[in-house]
């Protein structure tokens, strides 16, 4: 395709498995959301729906423990507990689903010669990591409160720059993976999922020095993997998913947790991964489900298919918030409080995510789409 002054989209969080676009020039504004409507008509409305299901989840667990857990509440219910246990039940379905759906949307890619991959997606990737990690450097200097990751250091900030990932771990693990997947496209699948699984169920036990994001990238592994080599497989479940297949599936997931929980298995070899195949295998039936309820689905597929701004600049955009909220929140007497304490996770990632993607907007209006994308002749435009 021929560049044209048009307007430019920047890179989602996923990789694409379709397409490769030419980078093109602004007229006067950032696209809306809604705009790659039409291009994007051939997706599967279900991984784009679940793609917002999951950013949603990762804004909601970032605002329950790095902001709504700070605040001193004084409402006399334990409705902050609530939230933050509701919260860890997301956890073995959250990033394996995401990280699952990307493998599914790297099939294509993966097969590109390598000097398209190590351009568009290890490079691509790696360098969103490192721009958007000076930025987040800087702002979360602002809001010291804040419990996160951060480099305070210029030896810290080449250590989350190599070998210990920030809160950004995902765009890092994406260039690894993608790396890793390339590399390994002529060893049969089993020789590399079998060592991967492993890498997880050994992390996710504690047997290996897992500072910072490092766990999340060992985990992660084979889930990636599991996308990329069984994407007809996974294509197949959701295309056929049933009302039954959603009941035993969200039952299974429920079972595991319960189990999980009353045993205290969560570090046992194995048993998080396998929790997470469940979680994984639940999500992508549930997804496959609601994209029937065009109502619901439609709106998440959008959010899906803008995950990128929302990933790298919510964190910055809650350190802010926090800094704003937590002294004044914490204040307040406790029948105030009891008015909020209940629905302000929700009200404050709907903020938050308002927030990220006006920002976004704005940047773009400015000309600052290399944000988002790798400067250079193309970008890649990631799709689902």
């Amino acid at each position: 395709m021929i560049p044209q002054p048009t307007r430019s989209r920047p890179a989602e969080l996923e990789p694409d498995a379709t397409r490769v676009r030419p980078r093109h020039r602004q007229r006067t504004g950032p696209a809306p959301a809604s705009a790659p409507a039409a291009a994007g008509s051939h997706r599967a409305q279900w991984a784009d729906a679940a793609k917002g299901v999951c950013i949603v989840l990762v804004v909601l667990w970032h605002v329950v423990v790095k902001d709504y857990l700070q605040i001193d509440w004084h409402v006399g219910v334990p409705v902050p507990g609530f939230w933050g246990r509701l919260g860890e039940q997301f956890l073995p379905l959250r990033m394996p689903l995401f990280f699952t759906i990307s493998g599914v949307f790297a099939a294509n890619a993966a097969q590109r010669p390598w000097r398209v991959v190590a351009r568009s997606r290890v490079a691509g990737f790696l360098y969103l990591y490192a721009v958007w990690l000076l930025i987040h450097t800087v702002v979360l200097a602002a809001a010291p409160e804040l419990p996160t990751d951060r480099a305070t250091s210029a030896l810290g900030l080449l250590e989350q720059l190599t070998v210990t990932p920030s809160n950004l771990w995902y765009l890092y693990a994406l260039a690894l993976y993608f790396t890793i997947a390339k590399v390994t496209r002529r060893v049969p699948r089993a020789l590399v999922l079998a060592p991967a699984a492993a890498l997880s169920a050994v992390a996710a036990a504690g047997l290996l020095d897992t500072p910072g994001n490092r766990a999340g990238l060992y985990q992660n592994l084979v889930f990636f993997l599991a996308g990329l080599y069984l994407r007809p497989q996974i294509q197949r479940w959701a295309a056929t998913a049933s009302r039954r297949r959603l009941l035993l599936t969200s039952g299974g997931y429920v079972l595991a947790l319960a189990a999980m929980a009353v045993t205290g298995a969560q570090q046992w070899f194995g048993v998080w991964p396998a929790v997470s195949v469940v979680a994984v295998i639940f999500g992508i039936t549930a997804a496959a489900r609601l994209s029937r309820w065009s109502a619901l689905s439609e709106p998440l597929a959008r959010l899906g298919r803008i995950t990128l701004p929302i990933y790298v600049i919510h964190m910055p955009v809650l350190a802010l918030l926090h800094r704003l909220l937590l002294v004044p929140v914490s204040g307040l007497g406790g029948s105030a409080q009891g008015l909020i304490v209940l629905g302000y996770p929700i009200l404050l990632s709907g903020l938050v995510i308002g927030l990220s993607l006006a920002v976004h907007r704005g940047l773009l209006a400015i000309r600052a789409g290399w944000l988002f994308a790798l400067p250079g002749r193309r970008t890649v435009e990631a799709a689902a």
